[in-house]
């Protein structure tokens, strides 16, 4: 007798939503994954850090007194961060007291954290508000503000924690703000496409005023006659133009408002002088010879910032008297001139590695070289010897690091640095640019036999 068959029941297909949803929830899975990561990594810096505070990792230096074991301690710790997270030393400095704080002030936090119910933006705004507040404020803010945090956003989670912060904190609000002005100041970010960011970190009724300020200018402009620009071009040409050729007025011609904003008065007399009338920066811009002399498009590279257009490479190489025109050969990349009417190599060594090297060569340190220190790789007491291949641009900061921790540095050819750090790993570091000191004579373009020309018009 046959065996009957059944008909087998088919699992339906999942409809969009149901689609949808699966690609959400794997979303949530992993983040909750990365959560628990951060979490961890809190407890392996956070031990890192108890390690060499208990460990001295000073060394003997001739670079003046030797480093406490703390204040090396410290530095080995936040460099090595900072190299082996490819991240800046700032960011470096800040996951470790954020660790500490998760590991040791916020329990519940990182707890909170691990588990996935919050995330380490909700973890890093109860850290930023409660790093000057006492351990009984700390427990206050964790204990009420916690539970909130796994249903709300960043920005909704800061807010609610501002209010009870400022109840909570033993000084007034006049007292820590007095503190913060003096940490005031400005800094730069370069930004895509020939532009960059000019932030500056001022007292907020200043920012208001000068906002307002700015505002003001734009509206009164705008009315012009065959005014085309917008009203956000107008306040950005204004605050450049006020930088660049503004005016000031007499100490006594302002006066400070409750509100903490300048206004002038006006029964004195106003002084439209240039602000640091006469004043010009150095700065190096570098441009290929064929870009200068119109045959090639390639970009020019501004000192601490990088590539330019060509039309503007152009501009400064033939007008600004502000810059320094530093011309390359388009085959060689030889440095052909620094600011001079002769295409030979400089004598001038120091601005010869400034051209180089850009920014301090510490593995990821981005500070200028114009401000840096010219070390020798090697010790000129260890027989290093004073030339381009045993000479570097280090900042004073990591000049220091050098010499009072076990962080050490040899040459390797083409300008390359090679850095061994005290937990042993090694770090190369290249030359922002590839010049080559030995073109000491006149050089032609893709054999022309007309030489370069010394003199303008370019």
């Amino acid at each position: 007798m046959e065996t009957p068959t059944f008909p087998q029941e088919s699992t339906p297909p999942p409809t969009e939503a149901e689609t949808f949803a699966a690609m959400i929830d794997a979303v949530r899975m992993f983040e909750g994954f990365s959560r628990w990561a951060v979490a961890c990594r809190a407890e392996a810096i956070d031990r890192a850090r108890l390690w060499t505070e208990a460990t001295d990792l000073s060394v003997p230096t001739t670079g003046g007194p030797r480093w406490s074991p703390r204040v090396a301690g410290n530095r080995v710790l936040v460099t090595e961060l900072a190299c082996a997270l490819r991240i800046s030393e700032r960011a470096a400095e800040n996951l470790v007291a954020e660790s500490q704080a998760l590991v040791h002030d916020l329990p519940a936090t990182r707890k909170a954290l691990q588990d996935g119910r919050i995330g380490y933006r909700h973890a890093q705004v109860l850290i930023d508000h409660t790093n000057t507040l006492p351990p009984a404020g700390v427990a206050a803010v964790e204990e009420a503000v916690l539970p909130r945090a796994e249903s709300l956003t960043v920005p909704k989670l800061d807010r609610a924690t501002r209010d009870l912060r400022e109840r909570l904190h033993p000084e007034s609000i006049t007292e820590r703000h007095t503190k913060s002005v003096a940490d005031r100041h400005v800094e730069t970010c370069p930004a895509n496409d020939g532009m960059a960011y000019l932030n500056a970190f001022l007292p907020a009724p200043e920012v208001t005023g000068i906002v307002n300020r700015l505002r003001d200018i734009a509206e009164q402009l705008k009315g012009e006659p065959g005014e085309e620009r917008t009203r956000t071009q107008l306040m950005a040409d204004a605050f450049t133009d006020l930088l660049l050729d503004g005016t000031t007025i007499a100490a006594n011609a302002s006066d400070s408002t409750a509100t903490g904003v300048a206004v002038e008065d006006r029964s004195t007399p106003r002084i439209d002088a240039p602000i640091g009338g006469g004043i010009r920066p150095r700065v190096l811009v570098t441009v290929p010879v064929l870009t200068l002399l119109g045959r090639s498009e390639e970009p020019g590279t501004l000192e601490g910032y990088g590539p330019i257009d060509a039309d503007t490479a152009r501009r400064i190489a033939a007008r600004a008297p502000s810059f320094t025109r530093i011309l390359t050969h388009p085959e060689t990349g030889a440095v052909l001139s620094v600011g001079r009417d002769r295409y030979a190599v400089p004598k001038d060594l120091r601005t010869w590695l400034r051209v180089r090297d850009e920014t301090c060569r510490f593995p990821g340190c981005n500070r200028s070289a114009a401000g840096a220190d010219v070390d020798h790789v090697t010790d000129w007491q260890y027989g290093g010897g004073t030339d381009y291949g045993n000479l570097v641009h280090l900042c004073r900061p990591h000049h220091r690091v050098k010499h009072h921790t076990a962080w050490s540095s040899r040459s390797a050819s083409g300008g390359r640095v090679r850095w061994l750090s005290p937990s042993g790993h090694e770090y190369e570091t290249q030359p922002a640019t590839q010049v080559h000191p030995s073109a000491h004579k006149r050089l032609q373009v893709q054999g022309s036999a007309t030489p370069i020309p010394d003199d303008p018009p370019f």
